[in-house]
């Protein structure tokens, strides 16, 4: 399961109600069940997708701590997609992180953070392990995708792939997959077979072949069903041509896109001056390509500052209706406007008690009223 929290949800520039891009993904393996339930929720680990200005101030909001995160994803370069950046990785430095970091971003995110690093005297006591887009890219010709791999422990992985954008400078899209591998004991077999609980169950399920105190051996393949879990969503930087990400939403249980304006707004601003294209999508452009490919699950965000965030169709000022209205005048699916600090629970595992993908998604509320879930 990935739960996901909104820390912005505004274009270029902030809000009263709304800060710039950031998204959280917190991973969540529905099998670890330790004493302390509520330290576990404390320590999962997370992404940070984006991280404009004034994320870390987001943070604050939230459970969520910098020392378990393990990866941050910079879409493209736009300050207000990475300006929050230096900010955050400071402050984890403060607060006395030392495990290594992942960074996938484009080349030049690297060249501000030595650039401040130099002028700043900013030191890390932890490793950031830098992974350049540009590169990973020019390597898929020979392995056919680009993708990072995160073992989050021996049965829980999330797989990161790439996939390139349309914007003004380059910009990319996240397929962030989460795995989870399980092994059921089958408790039923092994009470029919006069087999007692004792240790010798838990090594079973670890898959190891015992041998009984009366000689006979069990083989752990008898007696452990092998279940494997898979939640994948993909969350997309700015871009003006959706269709960029047929391939990567194939299999996806719910697409994150911005929908900067409604498609009205975006003619008037590409009419009025047609030497300068802001590159970005309609709310309708994004839920065309939607029910086209039929996705299920339809979350947009990054809305542009002239959008207020209450929902009043009648209204002449515009809103969040504008923006609904023309999604929905040609998307029939499941589909949320993301308000800074929602939060969103996917399961990929819906499909164990029905093919209806639409029920992989719930919303969870906010993270300010609900700080402990």
């Amino acid at each position: 399961m990935l739960k996901l929290t909104f820390l912005g949800t505004s274009a270029g520039v902030p809000t009263k109600q709304r800060n710039v891009t950031a998204l959280a993904i917190e991973c969540i393996n529905p099998y670890s069940s330790g004493t302390n339930q509520q330290q576990n929720k404390k320590s999962r680990p997370w992404l940070l997708i984006d991280c404009g200005e004034g994320t870390q101030h987001q943070l604050l909001h939230t459970k969520l701590s910098l020392h378990q995160l393990q990866a941050i994803c910079i879409t493209h370069v736009h300050g207000d997609h990475c300006y929050g950046l230096p900010g955050l990785l400071a402050s984890a430095a403060m607060s006395g992180r030392t495990a290594p970091l992942i960074l996938l971003a484009p080349k030049a995110i690297a060249t501000l953070l030595d650039a401040l690093i130099l002028t700043t005297k900013l030191h890390f006591p932890f490793a950031i392990n830098f992974m350049a887009i540009e590169d990973l890219l020019s390597e898929q010709d020979s392995k056919n995708k680009a993708q990072v791999t995160i073992s989050l422990d021996n049965q829980h992985q999330l797989e990161i792939d790439i996939t390139p954008l349309s914007h003004r400078v380059p910009s990319y899209g996240f397929g962030i997959s989460q795995t989870i591998s399980h092994r059921h004991l089958d408790k039923d077999k092994l009470i029919a077979d006069n087999i007692p609980a004792n240790a010798l169950w838990g090594r079973l399920q670890q898959g190891e072949d015992v041998m009984t105190e009366d000689g006979r051996k069990l083989r752990s393949t008898g007696y452990v069903d092998n279940e494997s879990q898979r939640t994948r969503v993909v969350v997309a930087g700015d871009n003006d041509t959706p269709e960029c990400l047929n391939n990567a939403i194939a299999d996806a249980d719910l697409l994150v896109h911005e929908a900067t304006y409604t498609h009205e707004l975006l003619n008037k601003i590409q009419a009025k001056n047609p030497d300068f294209d802001p590159m970005h999508s309609s709310a309708q452009l994004l839920g065309r390509f939607a029910q086209d490919n039929g996705l299920k699950n339809l979350v947009l965000t990054h809305f542009s500052a002239r959008y207020q965030s209450f929902d009043n169709p009648n209204s002449s000022t515009p809103n969040m209706a504008h923006i609904r209205l023309d999604t929905e005048s040609v998307y029939q699916g499941n589909l949320w406007l993301a308000a800074d600090f929602d939060q969103y629970l996917v399961n990929g595992t819906a499909e164990e008690v029905g093919d209806d993908i639409g029920s992989r998604v719930q919303y969870l509320g906010s993270a300010r009223d609900h700080k402990n879930t």
